[in-house]
């Protein structure tokens, strides 16, 4: 709800946590919370105050839009898989076990599959994030690279039976359907909504992106079912990240990110 002048007004907040379920008592505690916090000041009082993000806040509340941007990009074949396979092997002591559970839980957010004890893999390339990070984190001496176009993991050397067996694919595919199903009501009611309305539906529809999303590597279109749903439920998404963001009567930083990404993708020409 952060606007681009980086305040958010505060009857509106009332407003929206009513549509979401929750009452006056939680939102007043909320933002007591971040401003202690640091995360807001605030000015006025009641529903009349105004919340203004501070720096740090502005600094971090940006989603991953590289993430974004590659995700639709490769939904409309702009980016291929070379066939490489990329893996990385650590082996941290218990003594430094900060660093070794840092580092894996990046390999995991990157989109790494565990194999076995402290190997993982990727289709995509990583080793500079995955390098980078070993270093900030004094571990770079522990860190094994490779990368190869021949895989075979208990017998199993097909790409797509291999992406089956290392990744949850169901579990995957389940996400993107509760996305596409919000997705596609959004759309069906947006028209005929409210201010209030439109933001409880675009946080709505914020919150099942983020859970739909959080676990996926982004597998290329040949490791995956075809057809695979994440494409249909994320090019759901984008049509409602365009309407909300031509209908916001004030600009919401939200969704200019999420449309002016899907828009830059969708203007490049194709390679198919």
């Amino acid at each position: 709800m952060i606007r681009e002048d980086a305040t958010i007004d505060a009857g509106e907040l009332y407003d929206v946590a009513a549509a979401l379920g929750m009452t006056d008592q939680q939102v007043r505690l909320c933002i007591k919370r971040l401003v202690a916090e640091g995360r807001f000041t605030h000015e006025g009082r009641g529903r009349k105050a105004v919340l203004r993000a501070t720096a740090d806040t502005r600094a971090t509340i940006e989603p991953d839009l590289e993430y974004l941007r590659f995700a639709y990009a490769q939904d409309r074949g702009r980016e291929r898989w070379d066939g490489i396979w990329h893996l990385a092997a650590f082996a941290v002591p218990e003594t430094n076990r900060a660093a070794r559970d840092a580092m894996r839980e990046a390999i995991v957010y990157h989109g790494g599959a565990p194999i076995q004890g402290g190997l993982y893999v990727t289709p995509h390339a990583w080793e500079d994030r995955i390098r980078a990070l070993a270093a900030k984190l004094g571990i770079d001496e522990q860190l094994t690279t490779l990368s190869t176009a021949e895989l075979s993991i208990g017998g199993t050397t097909g790409g797509a039976e291999l992406a089956a067996r290392l990744w949850p694919l169901d579990q995957l595919a389940a996400g993107y359907e509760r996305l596409r199903t919000a997705a596609e009501y959004t759309l069906a009611v947006l028209p005929a909504a409210d201010p209030t309305r439109r933001l409880s539906l675009a946080i709505t529809l914020a919150a099942e992106f983020d859970r739909a999303v959080s676990d996926d590597p982004l597998l290329p279109p040949e490791l995956l079912p075809h057809p695979w749903t994440g494409v249909a439920a994320r090019a759901a998404v984008a049509e409602c990240w365009t309407a909300l963001n031509a209908a916001a009567p004030s600009p919401i930083r939200l969704f200019r990110w999420y449309s002016e990404a899907v828009a830059e993708i969708t203007a490049r020409p194709s390679t198919r």
